[in-house]
C-alpha cells in the first residue's frame, strides 16, 4: 500500500454528501470485508481494515468531519484521533459496537451460559402415509446432560479455577494497530474457567451420548422439504439452560401411479377405443381407494379430466387439491376374429383404408413370387 495518507472520503468509497445511516452502510462492508478476524494472518487486509475504521471514526464526528472537510488531514492532530488504549474507547468494539455486534455477536464478549443446539432427522414417508397423515417411531443419536455432574463437568466436590490465560474474562485482547480487538480465549473457550478436576463419568464434557425413541405424528399433506419441529428434544444447553428443538425433515417418496404437484395428484388411465367413443362408467384409482367415474363420449387420447377434492390435504389452505386423470385410449395388441371383423365393418362405414385381412404366411409369400396368378 503507498505510503501517503488516503482521502477518507476515497478509502470508504463515498461522497462528502453522505448520510450518517449511509456511511455506517459503507464502513460495515469494509469491516465484514477486511476485519483481521476473517482474514487471519493477512496484513493488507488488516491494514485496509485499520484505514477504514479511522476513517469512520473521523467522519462519524460531526466535529472531526468538518475540520477535515475544511482542512483535510492537516486539520487533524493525533489527539483529534480517537485513541483505543488511553480514555475515550476501551477498544473497537466500544467505539463502533452497533455495528460490530451485528457482525460477530456483541464484540466477543464472555460466553454466557448457552441453549441447547438443534438437531435434524431427515425422514422419507410413502405418498400415502403424506396422504393420510402417519404415526412413526423414530431412534436417534442425541446427548443427555451427565447425571453424575448435572452438566458442571466438574468431580463432584471440585470447583472450576479462573482461567489464567483470560483471568476469568473469556475473552482476550488483541493489538491491532492504534486499537485493540477483543477475541474469544481459546484455553477456555470463552467460559472463563478452566476444569481442573473433571468428571469421569463423562470425561469433563459435561454431557453424554444415548438413543433415544420418539414418537412422531407425520401430518397429513406432508411434502418433501417439509420441516416439523419438536420443541425440547435436541441437545441439552449448559446447566439451567433449555434443550434445543429436533427437527423432521421429510422426504416423500415417488409413487408408482401417482404423480404430485403440490396439491395437485395426476394419474394415466387407460379406456379402451368404445370407451372412449361412446362415453361410459370406468374406476378411477384415488388414494382411498378406486371410485366410479362416468365418462362422456367422443373423447380423445390425453384427454384430462379433474376430479375435485381428491387430491392432497392442504396445510396452507382448507379445501384439499384436486385429481387430474389423464386418459389414454389403448390399441388391442390382439383381437378375436369378431372383433376383427367389427372394426372392418366400422372403416368401411367410415370410408377408411385399412390393412387387408391376414393371411398365412406362405401364402403370402407366393404372392410375391408369382404375382398372385389365378390358378397358381
Amino acid at each position: 500500500m503507498s505510503t501517503t495518507k488516503r482521502c477518507y472520503y476515497e478509502i470508504l468509497e463515498v461522497t462528502k454528501e453522505i448520510s450518517e445511516e449511509d456511511l455506517k452502510r459503507a464502513y460495515r462492508a469494509k469491516a465484514m470485508k477486511y476485519h483481521p478476524d476473517r482474514n487471519p494472518g493477512d496484513e493488507e487486509a488488516a491494514a485496509y481494515f485499520k484505514e477504514a475504521s479511522e476513517a469512520y471514526a473521523v467522519l462519524s464526528d460531526g466535529q472531526k468531519r468538518q475540520l477535515y472537510d475544511r482542512y483535510g488531514h492537516a486539520g487533524l492532530s493525533n489527539s483529534n484521533l480517537p485513541n483505543f488504549n488511553q480514555g475515550g474507547f476501551e477498544n473497537i468494539f466500544d467505539a463502533f459496537g452497533d455495528i460490530f455486534a451485528n457482525m460477530f455477536g456483541g464484540g466477543g464478549g464472555k460466553r454466557g451460559q448457552q441453549g441447547g443446539a438443534s438437531l435434524l432427522f431427515q425422514m422419507e414417508i410413502e405418498l400415502a402415509e403424506a396422504y393420510r397423515g402417519a404415526k412413526k417411531v423414530i431412534t436417534i443419536p442425541r446427548n443427555e446432560t451427565c447425571d453424575e455432574c448435572k452438566g458442571s463437568r466438574s468431580k463432584k466436590g471440585s470447583n472450576p479455577s479462573a482461567c489464567k490465560t483470560c483471568k476469568g474474562h473469556g475473552v482476550v485482547l488483541i493489538a491491532q494497530g492504534f486499537f485493540q480487538l477483543k477475541q474469544t480465549c481459546r484455553a477456555c473457550g470463552g467460559r472463563g474457567q478452566i476444569i481442573t478436576d473433571p468428571c469421569k463419568k463423562c470425561s469433563g464434557q459435561g454431557k453424554m451420548q444415548i438413543r433415544k425413541t420418539l414418537d412422531i405424528e407425520v401430518p397429513a399433506g406432508s411434502f418433501t422439504g417439509l420441516r416439523q419441529s419438536l420443541r425440547g428434544e435436541g441437545e441439552p444447553g449448559d446447566p439451567g439452560q433449555p434443550r434445543g428443538d429436533l427437527v423432521i425433515e421429510y422426504h416423500v417418496k415417488d409413487h408408482a401411479l401417482f404423480r404430485r404437484d403440490e396439491d395437485t395428484l395426476i394419474a394415466q388411465v387407460p379406456i379402451t377405443f368404445s370407451q372412449a367413443a361412446l362415453g361410459g362408467e370406468i374406476q378411477v384409482p384415488t388414494l382411498d381407494g378406486p371410485m366410479p367415474y362416468v365418462l362422456k363420449p367422443g373423447l380423445q387420447s390425453m384427454d384430462a379430466v379433474r376430479i375435485p377434492g381428491k387430491g392432497m390435504p392442504s396445510l396452507r389452505q382448507r379445501r384439499p387439491g384436486d385429481l387430474i386423470v389423464q386418459l389414454v385410449v389403448e390399441t388391442p395388441r390382439t383381437m378375436t376374429k369378431r372383433q376383427e371383423e367389427l372394426f372392418r365393418e366400422l372403416a368401411e362405414i367410415e370410408h377408411a383404408n385399412v390393412s387387408p385381412q391376414r393371411k398365412g404366411f406362405f401364402d403370402t409369400i407366393k404372392e410375391l413370387f408369382t404375382g398372385g396368378e389365378k390358378g397358381k
